[in-house]
Parts: structure tokens; C-alpha cells; sequence
């Protein structure tokens, strides 16, 4: 959170798209006339990439988590999964 703060003075003060962008985290489009090239993730700040790169890492192995443990417990107890409805 400090590094964000620090090298981020901008957070709360931009847009969710400026923001993404100064991090470098926001897909840009490389493209000159006809030809039409991928998006890519370039520019804006290392260091506050890395800062939130094992946060985020973290995250993710939880949604892994989560998901193994629901497809346990459908096989296990012979069930399909099925959406909640609101």
C-alpha cells in the first residue's frame, strides 16, 4: 500500500482507464494504417508493477483454491454445477 501511495500520487485522482494506463497496466493498441497489430501492455511504472505483481499472484491462487474445492465437492456429492439466480 505504501508504494503504491508513493510512486502512484495520482490514485483517487484519475479515471480507471488514465490510471490503468499510467501503471501500464491497460492494453494499447499498435496499429499503423492498414495493418493492424495486437494490444499490448507497455509503458508506465515498473516499480508499481511490481509492488502489486504478488498481491495479485495471491489472488489468484485462492480463485484456483476455490475452484478445486467446488469441483471436489460437485464430484464428490454427484452434482452439476448450477449458477445462483438472483
Amino acid at each position: 500500500a505504501t508504494i503504491l501511495v508513493i510512486d502512484m500520487p495520482e490514485l483517487g485522482h484519475l479515471d480507471s482507464k488514465k490510471i490503468a494506463a499510467l501503471a501500464g497496466l491497460a492494453p494499447m493498441t499498435l496499429q499503423s494504417g492498414k495493418w493492424q497489430g495486437k494490444e499490448r501492455i507497455i509503458g508506465g511504472r515498473a516499480s508499481l508493477r511490481r509492488a502489486i505483481y504478488m498481491p495479485a499472484l495471491v489472488a489468484i491462487t485462492a480463485v484456483m483454491r476455490r475452484i478445486i474445492i467446488l469441483a471436489n465437492t460437485l464430484l464428490r456429492e454427484g452434482r452439476d454445477w448450477q449458477p445462483k439466480r438472483p
